[in-house]
């Protein structure tokens, strides 16, 4: 099987299982990147419906609600959205610590086992699933 470079070939020495191993440490990180990205997210909407209950307390005060402004003023509006935190707060405690742990054990284990080389068992998928001569199945770019 050709290799697709030098940057994704398999460390001499690394068996199947290791690869694969790597490989799905890999897989659960990006797992982890797109929980990270659901979180933000969480975070962004948060913020922005909060945002938007000054409109809404302006609202119902100029319709002549104001005990219902009232509460949502003052029990809403910059409420926590866990115990002693705002949304910031979850995102920087979550990237300091979970998010950051897996990042650098998983370059750890790349680095001992691969040589630091990334996606080695796509790559090899690649190499494997392409037609080579194909147009559109090309090794790689140039």
């Amino acid at each position: 099987m050709e290799h697709l470079d030098d940057a994704h070939a398999r460390p001499a020495g690394a068996s199947d299982a290791l690869v694969s191993a790597v490989g799905t440490l890999s897989e659960a990180l990006e797992r982890i990147e797109r929980a990270r990205g659901a979180l933000y997210e969480f975070h962004q909407l948060t913020g922005g419906a909060d945002a938007l209950l000054d409109d809404v307390v302006d609202g119902l005060r100029a319709e002549g609600h104001g005990d219902l402004a009232d509460r949502i003023s003052e029990e809403l509006i910059g409420l926590n959205a866990i115990a002693g935190r705002w949304t910031f707060q979850i995102v920087e405690e979550f990237d300091d610590g979970y998010y950051a742990t897996w990042r650098e054990l998983e370059r750890t284990v790349r680095d001992a086992t691969m040589g630091g080389r990334r996606h080695v068992l796509e790559a090899e998928m690649k190499a494997r699933r392409r037609t080579a001569g194909r147009a559109g199945h090309e090794a790689t770019p140039g």
